[in-house]
């Protein structure tokens, strides 16, 4: 904008990011933004002090591990589906109950169900020997 271009490339990923609002905004005036913002507006999850950072990665990274790792692959697949399906409809309220009743019966999703019931901590995060990843 303030070199006489518009920020098109970019725009599609802006604007389902921030929404139409605020890109009408930041697109127009061009003016930076700090962490701050960027968080109000959606564009990171949390901020911190940089002290901070490397307690704020291990704290998210062992929350993500601590995930099943078909979960994770079914989780992504979700989003996506959702963000794309438009408004709740019963094609979509099918298809995620099709979903979740799918990977209640994978194998790691009874693993996940029975460690919850029995209060241990489940097989993808059991100690593996040495060598093994």
């Amino acid at each position: 904008m303030r070199i006489g271009l518009s920020p098109a490339t970019i725009s599609p990923y802006v604007v389902r990011a921030i929404g139409e609002r605020a890109a009408r905004r930041y697109f127009h005036t061009g003016e930076r933004f700090g962490a701050e913002e960027a968080l109000r507006l959606g564009l990171l999850h949390r901020v911190c002090a940089p002290e901070a950072l490397d307690a704020a990665v291990e704290k998210t990274l062992g929350e993500l591990l601590a995930g099943g790792p078909q979960a994770h692959r079914a989780i992504k697949d979700l989003i996506r589906t959702v963000a794309r399906g438009g408004p709740v409809s019963d094609a979509l309220s099918e298809e995620t109950a099709r979903r979740i009743a799918e990977i209640r019966v994978s194998p790691e999703g009874r693993e996940g169900i029975a460690s919850f019931l029995e209060k241990r901590k489940p097989a993808w995060l059991a100690p593996k020997g040495p060598g093994v990843p």
